[in-house]
């Protein structure tokens, strides 16, 4: 469902609303997230349910439990702004990885929802500086490329994080150009073959 939510399936798939329909009646969980392991872990995942966010706001789905998925969501922002789903294990510092999977979900959910606009915009734009204080792709304690698997270009991406699809989340929702993302925007640059590929 992913990959084809990234290949531009239309929003209004039927096959993609049952799959919908499994997603929530399967997942939803007592603390308002999406939980598919519940006989092993005792409160959702927020990467699992920021990708069920996107996808049931992606392809309209009407049921007004996204309103909590997207809650939970919102109710897990760390004090650096972004998300880990390892909080619960006692993770203090965001990752990447978490935090793109949850700005893409309230993205999406804010498009499908402009009158929540408002409130998520604000909390959006606490993950969007997370990810600028690190450069898209570097600890912001040393400079230096966090993880060099954040420098390739895979696809499908699914839950890891890289530069590209950083940059195509800022370009997506229109974020302003901040000299933060200079970095990242030389690397693609640099990445360009002689055939312009």
């Amino acid at each position: 469902m992913l990959t084809l939510r990234l290949l531009g399936l239309p929003p209004n798939n039927p096959q993609a609303k049952r799959a919908c329909k499994l997603f929530l009646d399967e997942g939803f969980y007592t603390d308002g997230g999406i939980n598919f392991f519940s006989y092993a872990w005792k409160y959702s995942e927020a990467c699992v349910t920021s990708m069920i966010l996107a996808l049931l706001a992606y392809f309209r789905y009407p049921d007004e439990r996204i309103h909590s998925v997207a809650s939970y969501l919102v109710g897990q922002q760390m004090s650096d702004g972004g998300w880990n789903c390892e909080s619960y294990k006692g993770a203090t510092h965001s990752s990447f990885h978490t935090t793109l999977m949850v700005l893409e979900g309230l993205y999406e959910y804010e498009y499908l929802f402009p009158e929540k606009k408002k409130q998520i915009t604000q909390v959006r734009e606490r993950g969007h500086e997370f990810l600028l204080a690190h450069r898209l792709y570097k600890s912001h304690r040393t400079g230096k490329v966090f993880d060099a698997k954040m420098t390739s270009m895979p696809f499908p991406p699914r839950w890891k994080y890289d530069f590209i699809r950083a940059l195509d989340y800022f370009r997506a929702c229109g974020a302003p150009r901040d000299e933060r993302m200079s970095d990242a925007i030389e690397l693609l640059q640099m990445k360009q073959k002689k055939d312009g590929l």
